[in-house]
């Protein structure tokens, strides 16, 4: 039989403090670098996204022109004072008219809006509205005077259109469905732009698409990519208000988290070592397994089976001692008892063989009377 090893509280205690103090060093140390390399954004639109719907191409192309690129998704960051700044809006999140009001008031100097809904519109780009049309993806010509668009060319566009107000400049549409419009509110440009995938890191190398996104992007030396916080189902529309229960950092600590998991399970699963063999410390006789055995009987108040286990383990000895054969007749059994103890035949039977005792003073009794004769034969 084996057995596995254990110890006690204090010896498990001073064995496992060091392992348990390297495992929260490495479990805080991973939070911290997680923290410190985290991208500052995710998802669509991302300036830290390399995924095909990121913009990660961009916002280097941008940095490779001369452009410091600040990406966040604090609604605190997009309020900052902006003169002489421009600010990018991308497509996801949702934003309140107080928000947007906040946007305003901060006075960027250019503004960019990736297909905003008509709430943003309205307070940021007043006089541009949705048309409802949404244009299938192809190479199209500027079809305007602005000089941004005209640079670069054919762009690969799609997307949402807007009608554009008097003065305002609208490109790659028919002239009312137009996916690009630059106009000026006050002392300040602001440009709706409805095709966000063509500056994707999918779609940034096709056509004029890195020409025309430079062009209206990269004006000012200082931008700021903002990206709400939390990403909305919505389409466009920036009508949806509400927010997720949880926040998108939470993954972080989910992953520092799974980290400790992983440690704490390799270090228990070491610490079981192998099964080591033990030999038993005593040898249990078969007549005290018998005994036990009538005890448990006498417990349930079995009787019957309390007196013949105690009958079998007497006549088990008084085989032993007297040369009997296990299977020898009882009256053989009662004779040769009698010749060597002097004993009457008739009591011994029924001391061996008789009915079982009704009350548990007689199945003591009968206890008595077995151990004494059992005493004779191993003290004649």
């Amino acid at each position: 039989m084996s057995t596995p090893l254990g110890r006690g509280a204090g010896d498990s205690w001073r064995a496992l403090r060091t392992p348990l103090l390297v495992t929260g060093l490495i479990v805080l140390a991973a939070i911290v670098i997680l923290i410190a390399t985290s991208a500052r954004t995710s998802g669509p639109f991302s300036p830290d996204s390399t995924a095909s719907d990121g913009a990660r191409a961009l916002a280097a192309l941008l940095k490779n022109h001369g452009v410091d690129v600040h990406s966040t998704e604090t609604l605190d960051d997009a309020v900052q004072p902006g003169d002489g700044k421009a600010l990018i809006i991308g497509p996801a999140g949702s934003l309140g008219r107080p928000d947007l009001e906040r946007i305003a008031n901060a006075r960027w100097s250019h503004l960019v809006l990736i297909r905003p809904g008509s709430r943003a519109l309205e307070v940021l780009a007043p006089g541009v509205q949705q048309t409802g049309d949404v244009l299938s993806s192809r190479s199209r010509e500027a079809g305007c005077d602005l000089p941004a668009a005209a640079r670069a060319g054919t762009v690969t566009v799609s997307g949402p259109t807007y009608s554009a107000p008097a003065g305002a400049s609208a490109c790659y549409g028919d002239g009312i469905n137009n996916t690009v419009i630059r106009l000026e509110v006050g002392d300040r440009i602001v440009d709706v732009v409805g095709t966000p995938t063509s500056f994707t890191n999918a779609q940034l190398a096709d056509d004029g698409n890195a020409a025309l996104a430079l062009n209206l992007i990269g004006t000012h030396q200082d931008l700021t990519w903002y990206l709400p916080q939390f990403e909305s189902t919505d389409t466009g529309t920036g009508d949806d208000s509400s927010a997720p229960l949880i926040p998108p950092d939470v993954r972080y600590i989910g992953w520092a988290l799974a980290f400790a998991v992983l440690v704490v399970a390799i270090w228990r699963g070491r610490r079981l070592g192998p099964v080591v063999a033990e030999r038993l410390p005593v040898i249990v006789h078969a007549a005290e397994t018998t005994e036990g055995r009538a005890r448990l009987y006498r417990r349930s108040r079995a009787r019957d089976r309390a007196a013949a286990a105690l009958r079998e383990s007497a006549l088990g000895q008084l085989h032993k001692a007297h040369g009997i054969p296990r299977r020898a007749d009882p009256s053989a059994v009662v004779a040769t008892v009698a010749a060597r103890t002097g004993r009457d035949p008739v009591m011994l039977y029924e001391l061996l063989y008789g009915l079982p005792p009704q009350t548990d003073a007689a199945l003591m009794s009968l206890s008595f009377e077995l151990d004494v004769l059992t005493q004779e034969v191993r003290h004649p």
